[in-house]
């Protein structure tokens, strides 16, 4: 092999070759006996090329021609294999996750994924934005395997969607744009679903404002009316619809315990 960095362009034809857009340090240096130094030429000879990008330190993905102007792949081609790496459970959220179901409205700046403890640092380069968000467990059952040209992802159901959206609202856009979101993503959600996801969320407190926009702001009682009986049966109390410091008389006058602090209009 010399000095010649073709071996790399060649591994790289092979991995995609396998449907595969990404490879670690590791594995280079397992394939090649190269030193430190050349492997890190030869890589560092395909990313001025914008042939590979390093997504994470010692995680590299492969750029196809088609995404070369953008500089990067698209994260769900490669977001399971970072995981994997990261020795991470995961599964996409928020807006990312209502685009699987045709209600992202606009197309998300950033990807969100949500995983386990202790937290991830986000990804945040010119191109590429990951926004990485802290939840201590979730069912597997509420998560569902999307197909995606590398394979399959772990993605939120409609049902756990909606509640993340409510329960994450700053990080999707505010209460306007989750409530828009929402209008389009009850085509998909389906009641007994969000019952079963709405019994074991937690904070209690998404579940109260999710039934109280449901209800009152998106008139529907069909998927709201469930979740107000489990509430009779569990303790929870007055919260303000968008949380904020200044302390105010919570008087709610719903059955949600839900006091509307703001004006809620969507953008449908």
């Amino acid at each position: 092999m010399g000095i010649t960095y073709g071996y790399l362009d060649q591994f790289i034809n092979e991995l995609r070759s396998e449907g595969k857009y990404a490879f670690t340090l590791a594995e280079v240096r397992n394939q090649f006996e190269q030193s430190d130094e050349a492997i890190k030429k030869a890589l560092q000879r395909l990313k001025k090329k914008k042939a590979i990008a390093l997504v994470r330190n010692e995680f590299y993905v492969v750029i196809t021609p088609e995404y070369r102007s953008k500089g990067i792949l698209p994260p769900s081609l490669f977001i399971a294999e970072l995981m994997k790496f990261l020795e991470k459970d995961y599964y996409v959220g928020l807006l990312n996750a209502a685009a699987y179901y045709g209600a992202a409205h606009q197309q998300p700046q950033s990807f969100s994924v949500i995983t386990a403890k202790p937290s991830l640092r986000s990804i945040n380069s010119n191109n590429l934005k990951i926004n990485f968000y802290v939840k201590k467990d979730w069912a597997k059952d509420d998560i569902v395997q999307k197909k995606v040209d590398t394979g399959y992802i772990n993605v939120s159901s409609a049902e756990l969607t909606a509640l993340d959206l409510v329960n994450y609202f700053d990080q999707a856009g505010g209460l306007n744009r989750v409530a828009t979101v929402l209008e389009e993503l009850c085509e998909s959600i389906n009641t007994d679903k969000m019952l079963d996801v709405a019994k074991r969320y937690v904070p209690i407190t998404a579940v109260q404002r999710l039934g109280f926009l449901l209800e009152v702001i998106l008139n529907r009682r069909d998927l709201s009316d469930p979740i107000k009986e489990h509430l009779k049966t569990v303790n929870y109390f007055p919260v303000l619809l968008r949380p904020q410091k200044e302390r105010r008389e919570m008087v709610t006058g719903n059955d949600w315990k839900v006091v509307q602090n703001i004006d809620i209009e969507t953008d449908l």
